[in-house]
């Protein structure tokens, strides 16, 4: 596992193909994590990842708009996404915004 980020309210790790994100996303944050994330995304060996959401327990559309980010850049790399993982308070929202098919299956999702 490694370090990618470590601020104080937010750590972004990558473990193998997984890029998890841990603590909460807010405005201030989102532009220097979704920055570290395409970083490492641009320089990545891995034909497909799994982007892990699931320990930010405070629903944010910064935090969406980060996922946003690391897909677009996923495309332009034909980089497969195989899970989205979020946690409850995002989950709500994303289901608020209609991004439940989006969440549940990326790959078919942005295959579209």
């Amino acid at each position: 596992m490694t370090v990618l980020l470590s601020l104080p309210n937010v750590t972004l790790r990558v473990d193998n193909k997984t890029l998890e994100v841990i603590g909460d996303v807010d405005v201030t944050l989102a532009a220097e994590l979704a920055a570290c994330g395409v970083e490492w995304l641009q320089h990545t060996e891995h034909t497909s990842i799994i982007f892990d959401f699931s320990d930010v327990q405070k629903a944010s559309s910064a935090a969406i708009s980060v996922l946003f980010e690391w897909l677009r850049i996923c495309q332009q790399r034909a980089i497969s996404v195989d899970a989205i993982r979020v946690s409850a308070p995002l989950r709500r929202l994303a289901s608020l915004a209609e991004l439940d098919a989006l969440i549940d299956t990326p790959a078919a999702t942005m295959a579209v």
